[in-house]
């Protein structure tokens, strides 16, 4: 598949994501539930991270380099409910930026897959 038909070049490449990635944080970072886990994190590296996460999952010309989900949650004892939550953020942000719905499910799918990785690690 080239880049020209990727999720990531229909949504608008990286000012798309940008721009979903930064609503996405606006609303985690609001939630009580989910203020725990970041505590003491660095959020520019975080974004950073999130940033090229989301364009290697829609396809885009990036590969993500940072450490693998369960490395990356390794001791933080992540809930099904606060994973569930963060994938909520995720969709209502992809939605607010107009990605339409088969992006946003293609997106979604990829991110729920990680789920064993990430909760209870």
């Amino acid at each position: 598949m080239s880049e020209a038909e990727t999720i990531y070049a229909e949504i608008g490449g990286r000012d798309a994501v940008e721009s979903v990635v930064s609503e996405f944080y606006d609303r985690v970072f609001d939630d009580p539930l989910l203020e725990p886990y970041f505590e003491g994190i660095d959020r520019e590296q975080l974004y950073a991270h999130q940033v090229q996460f989301i364009s290697a999952v829609a396809g885009g010309p990036v590969d993500y380099d940072g450490a693998d989900m369960q490395e990356a949650h390794a001791g933080m004892g992540i809930t099904g409910e606060a994973f569930d939550r963060v994938a909520t953020y995720l969709e209502e942000a992809l939605r607010a930026n107009g990605v339409d719905e088969a992006n946003t499910e293609a997106i979604l799918t990829e991110v729920g897959a990680l789920k064993p990785d990430v909760v209870g690690q």
